[in-house]
């Protein structure tokens, strides 16, 4: 299932009012035509990606067993991540009109492309965008990292030390991410918790077997070692910094519900501006705002409707945050500082009392 501004999770949110902010907003942009299908567009971006790819493993079996792999594996880190930002389309319904068929490309994408379970992904991505950045709701927020004074306060033994030093280890755990979504995916598919897990596991087990075979097929043992550490190492990374500028360091809301669905989504939000370049490199995600008011919108319509939000968010009175890409990081890394010197000062006062 999907989290779309049709859902009706979404509708209980807002009210469903016709003269709601977000009912006026949604009117506009639909008369825009930002929500139609961009089959054009995924046709030629697919393209681009799936060449990508067979470039990719191509080089790879024509330099053989040489370190200059790692450059290789520094070229699919960057595909693989491509991938992943067509799975998230799918999953979002942006691709297709029907559901089958996003499902089935999600799939495509994410397990048999990446070793990544789709379903898995999307159970959790729509519990982010119900409530993102949401204590207690939001399992972006609820993992290794404390996004409140609440939860780092609260921390004990070995979390409460990530936390206070979270701003400096933010970006190597990010090296970690790739092994981390691989292992929530077998977990996920292992316990059946997601619709098609039978098909998920044989897509999985597919990758796995394709990917390692190759890799140690051509490669010495160290060096495909190696390869394996860069690769999926850098694929992760580049996720991870990709999500790094969307939430972190804005509003972190205490309940669910605790207000209206278009402030709850923009309020959460940030934006990072730039070029084609940047749309390319983020996957569309830096326009966060717009995609979490509209998630089934084309990727591709992002930067059309984004005038139009920002506009309305100062009609209304609704601050619009939108910033550069080390802007952001910035911002994020200034946020977690600050959290984490609360449970730096919770350890202080408990050691003393």
């Amino acid at each position: 299932m999907t989290l779309t501004e049709t859902d009706p999770r979404v509708e209980r949110d807002r009210s469903g009012e016709r003269g709601s902010d977000y009912a006026r907003l949604s009117r506009r942009v639909r008369q825009a035509g930002l929500l139609t299908r961009r089959l054009r567009y995924y046709g030629g971006l697919i393209a681009v990606t799936v060449v990508g790819l067979a470039a990719g493993w191509t080089a790879f079996a024509l330099i053989g067993d040489s370190w200059w792999q790692l450059g290789t594996a520094v070229f699919l880190a960057a595909i693989f991540a491509q991938f992943a930002f067509l799975g998230h389309d799918a999953g979002h319904q942006q691709i297709f009109r029907t559901r089958r068929a996003n499902q089935l490309f999600g799939m495509i994408c994410g397990n048999l492309g990446i070793g990544l379970s789709i379903g898995w992904w999307v159970g959790n991505h729509n519990r982010h965008h119900a409530n993102p950045n949401t204590e207690g709701a939001d399992p972006d927020i609820m993992g290794v990292l404390a996004h409140s004074d609440v939860r780092a306060r609260a921390s004990r033994g070995i979390r409460r030390l990530i936390f206070r030093y979270q701003a400096w280890l933010f970006f190597p755990m990010l090296l970690l991410e790739a092994g981390s979504l691989h292992t929530a995916s077998v977990r996920a598919v292992a316990r059946r918790a997601t619709p098609y897990w039978a098909w998920e596991a044989a897509l999985l087990c597919a990758h796995a077997i394709l990917y390692l075979s190759t890799v140690f097929l051509v490669l010495s043992p160290a060096k495909a070692i190696a390869f394996l550490v860069v690769q999926q190492g850098l694929f992760g990374f580049y996720m991870g910094c990709t999500f790094a500028p969307n939430h972190k360091g804005m509003a972190v809301l205490p309940t669910p519900g605790s207000t209206d669905f278009l402030r709850r989504q923009v309020l959460t939000s940030r934006n990072v501006h730039g070029g084609w370049l940047t749309d390319a490199a983020l996957g569309g995600l830096n326009y966060q705002i717009e995609h979490h008011l509209f998630p089934s919108m084309p990727r591709a319509n992002l930067r059309r409707a984004q005038p139009l939000v920002a506009a309305f968010c100062a009609e209304i009175g609704v601050p619009y945050r939108q910033t550069s890409l080390f802007g952001s990081y910035a911002q994020a890394l200034r946020h977690l500082h600050t959290v984490g010197r609360s449970a730096g000062a919770a350890s202080s006062s408990r050691s003393t009392s």
